[in-house]
């Protein structure tokens, strides 16, 4: 072929063909922000990612941290579903709209009530795939209790069902043999739980709580620092006003030891989640704030966190009589070194979810996504492809 002609069909090829195929590849990656109207009237940011006209999927985000945390595991799928990550009140890209509520837990239950029916409407679907970590996986198992709506209306008889259950479970070795005996409707298709127990604080028949046998003396250390912090926070309103009408604090405005306490609990709450030596050095090393750095900090969620932390520490949290009326099939995924939920009492709660099954990663603490990054993103293809 004359020289003269190579070049155009060369400068044709390069050009065209790429920007085809990167068009095509870049097309379901498409990331919206949309927001939604709650319950209360607040508005819910969320990120909405993937194409719009395929099987709908809600991932819901842990403690403190922002939905789009999810993206490097979604955007791989985005071709094959829609991806819906909302940020909680206070937290994310909704750290401006803190919860208005002290009971934060619930109220985030509510908001993924409204979502849920929402992504239902939308996509003309009766339930949804939901996967969901730490405080997101509590926000779902609270939703579990609150919103799955129960065939029975006596509740004598449902005490007496549940209990009869419960039992039955127990002499079949926990097997799922019959037909349920009290069975929930539920807009969740089926849920992923990651490294999560419906119950917070210990009980004389229950040790999985939050930290298991050091539960007593972490809460100790926490309650310390929200001693000398919780004077600065403001009890905010939903519009992000506080109760006497000033603004809240900022970060930037808060005495130098307290920002420190403050930082510091979260780097060891950090450390605490992970359970790799490569994740606690690159906790250790994202969160070093030598005083020059720490003195002008942006520190956006820090009163949520606060509030959520006091919560936690007063508030019952306790789902456990959910888990034997919860008909939606369970994927229960176990950190099998996790220092925030012991791995044996998490297999006890799927001893008692009627339809559920374990996948424990070995090695990997509460935060599987960082301590299993490529272990994560296996589970969750497996998960949502197995339907």
């Amino acid at each position: 072929m004359p020289k003269s002609k190579l070049k155009p069909l060369l400068s044709k090829t390069l050009l065209t063909k790429p920007l085809g195929v990167a068009t095509q590849l870049l097309q379901p990656y498409h990331i919206q922000l949309q927001h939604w109207v709650s319950y209360d009237g607040s508005q819910i940011p969320v990120t909405v990612v993937g194409n719009p006209s395929a099987t709908p999927v809600l991932l819901l985000h842990a403690f403190g941290m922002d939905a789009r945390q999810f993206l490097p595991f979604v955007l791989p799928l985005a071709g094959q579903y829609c991806f819906y990550l909302p940020h909680f009140r206070g937290f994310g890209l909704a750290a401006a709209t803190p919860s208005s509520e002290f009971n934060f837990i619930e109220q985030y239950a509510d908001d993924v009530d409204v979502i849920l029916t929402h992504i239902c409407s939308k996509h003309q679907v009766k339930s949804v795939d939901v996967a969901a970590i730490s405080m997101g996986a509590l926000v779902m198992w609270a939703h579990f209790n609150r919103h799955a709506q129960h065939t029975q209306t006596n509740s004598a008889q449902a005490e007496d069902k549940l209990v009869g259950k419960v039992e039955s479970k127990a002499k079949s070795n926990f097997e799922t043999k019959a037909e349920p005996t009290f069975e929930t409707a539920s807009r969740v298709k089926r849920y992923l739980n990651i490294d999560q127990s419906p119950i917070v604080h210990n009980h004389a028949d229950w040790q999985g709580g939050v930290f298991g046998e050091k539960q007593v003396e972490v809460f100790e250390q926490f309650n310390m620092v929200l001693q000398a912090t919780l004077p600065y926070v403001n009890q905010q309103s939903a519009n992000g006003q506080s109760a006497n009408g000033q603004a809240p604090l900022a970060f930037t405005q808060l005495p130098h030891q307290v920002k420190r306490q403050i930082t510091q609990m979260e780097t060891a709450f950090s450390l605490l989640s992970a359970g790799r030596l490569a994740s606690q050095l690159f906790i250790k090393a994202s969160g070093y704030l030598p005083d020059h750095k720490l003195a002008v900090y942006q520190h956006p969620t820090w009163q949520q966190k606060l509030r959520g932390l006091q919560a936690y520490l007063e508030l019952p949290y306790d789902y456990r009589d959910a888990l034997p009326v919860t008909q939606t099939p369970v994927t229960m995924l176990i950190g099998a070194q996790s220092q925030l939920y012991d791995p044996k009492w998490q297999r006890q709660v799927a001893n008692i979810l009627p339809n559920a099954q374990v996948i424990e990663i070995a090695g990997s603490g509460h935060a599987i996504p960082l301590d299993a990054p490529l272990q994560f993103s296996r589970v969750l293809k497996q998960f949502l492809v197995s339907a």
